[in-house]
């Protein structure tokens, strides 16, 4: 299996034509697909094989006044059918290069404290772990 990571721009809407199972976690919606990626200082990279799209992962550029630019890791799908075979590492490791090339000096994420799989990937590229964040969701 020989797949491919695209770094996804304004144009690349055709390629949320043909998506595996368990990339996202609904289905795409054409008016918010063309505001991500027009959107500055948001960034997805795909995982292309034979024109299907079997991972995604996306991020947002957080800039601020007074430190340097961060990265947030929004979102790691991959296709149940294609787990294990390297590609959520492919797509993370491009998308900290990407956010490298426009001034990000680090990167963070959050999952569920559970999720072990999760965990145990993201442990894989040597982190910093703070285990005293508490998160909030504000419905607006």
């Amino acid at each position: 299996m020989t797949f491919a990571i695209k770094r996804l721009r304004p144009g690349d809407e055709a390629l949320f034509a043909n998506i595996a199972d368990d990339v996202f976690d609904a289905p795409v919606e054409p008016a918010r697909l063309a505001i991500y990626l027009n959107s500055p200082g948001h960034m997805m990279v795909a995982a292309m094989l034979d024109g299907l799209m079997v991972g995604q992962c996306a991020g947002v550029i957080h800039c601020h006044i007074d430190k340097a630019a961060e990265l947030y890791v929004d979102d790691v799908g991959s296709a149940s059918t294609h787990r294990r075979q390297g590609i959520a590492a492919a797509m993370l490791t491009e998308l900290f290069e990407w956010s490298r090339e426009l001034g990000c000096e680090e990167a963070w994420l959050a999952t569920e404290h559970d999720n072990d799989v999760a965990k145990t990937f993201y442990r894989g590229f040597s982190p910093i772990e703070d285990a005293s964040i508490q998160f909030y969701l504000f419905k607006l």
